[in-house]
């Protein structure tokens, strides 16, 4: 009988600190969501000025965040099975579709020998978001198994990803603008697409499941 207090103080402190995780998933994928809203911009620019099909890809990653923040949102408004499973195959399609468009521009950069720029606005923006995105992603694991939410769980690893690849660019940029290693640019893009591709199967995989 001894036992009774705490486990009723465990229980209630779980259930009272849930609207807390809920909430802090919710900022969480705001933020991320604003940084890529922004950052799409900024890439533009910094890719049409440098000729970088690396910052263009990431562009292009930054609009797949932007829709997999959007799922995540939809789904802590109120989740079913279907739904979350649901949500999952939207982020592991993006997923997929990433690592499809990183190999098929990579090789057409590789194989015309095509030379960027070099883009002062591409290392500084990429080497924030690198920062930020590593961040963000560690908080969306910690509140997603929280709130055993495998859909924000998921959607921070494409987070993750999205450092990942920002701090390949970054890599990338730099060779170039310091050595002249125009071939950097496009092979950035290949470092994460192996990651990229697991992490779409698996979540649609997971999705069945539900």
């Amino acid at each position: 009988m001894g036992r009774g207090p705490p486990r009723s103080r465990v229980v209630g402190d779980s259930v009272s600190s849930r609207p807390v995780s809920v909430r802090t998933g919710v900022v969480l994928e705001w933020a991320t969501l604003l940084w890529n809203v922004v950052g799409v911009a900024v890439l533009a620019v910094a890719a049409l000025r440098a000729r970088s099909v690396a910052l263009a890809g990431f562009g292009i990653d930054s609009l797949v965040e932007i829709g997999a923040s959007t799922v995540v949102l939809w789904d802590l408004r109120g989740v079913t099975g279907e739904r979350r499973a649901r949500g999952l195959r939207l982020i592991g399609s993006a997923f997929i579709l990433l690592a499809v468009y990183l190999a098929v521009q990579s090789a057409a950069v590789l194989v015309n020998r095509y030379h960027p720029h070099h883009s002062p606005l591409g290392i500084i923006w990429t080497a924030l978001t690198a920062v930020v995105m590593l961040i963000l992603a560690r908080r969306k694991r910690s509140v997603g198994i929280a709130l055993e939410n495998p859909v924000l769980v998921a959607e921070g690893r494409v987070t993750m990803v999205d450092a990942i690849l920002a701090a390949s660019v970054l890599v990338g940029l730099v060779l170039n603008a310091l050595l002249g290693w125009w071939w950097a640019d496009p092979l950035s893009g290949v470092v994460i697409l192996g990651y990229a591709m697991n992490e779409g199967v698996a979540s649609i995989g997971h999705s069945k499941h539900l």
